[in-house]
């Protein structure tokens, strides 16, 4: 969706109703998949502020939206921050270049402990 516009939200969603996967995973990818779109905007921010001397448009594809699921998750703060940023790095490792992993985990460690200051200073 981020290279075609919302227009390929129905084949992203056949995709991955397409998985050997249970349905209550294909059902919280696709929900987790849709949040994480529309909160777009407010994660760019925080990757903006902290993706130092990178343009969020600059950074590989791949790359940008792991780091935008991701910041999504730390955001929601339902799960917790080392297992967000853990899952993020096997993505990173997985499917983006070999420096990704060190990239991703240095910007979403210091996303991680803003959104911990905010939370303290609550």
């Amino acid at each position: 969706m981020d290279a075609q516009g919302p227009g390929a939200w129905k084949l992203i969603e056949r995709f991955i109703r397409d998985s050997d996967e249970a349905s209550i995973v294909v059902d919280g990818a696709i929900r987790m998949l849709a949040e994480a779109f529309d909160d777009r905007p407010a994660c760019d921010t925080m990757l903006a502020r902290h993706a130092r001397r990178w343009e969020l448009p600059r950074l590989a594809l791949v790359d940008r939206n792991i780091l935008r699921l991701a910041t999504h998750e730390l955001r929601l703060g339902e799960t917790p921050f080392k297992v967000v940023i853990s899952e993020s790095l096997r993505l990173a490792r997985e499917f983006s270049s070999a420096d990704s992993s060190r990239f991703v985990n240095g910007v979403l460690d210091a996303i991680a402990k803003e959104i911990q200051e905010e939370a303290i200073g609550k």
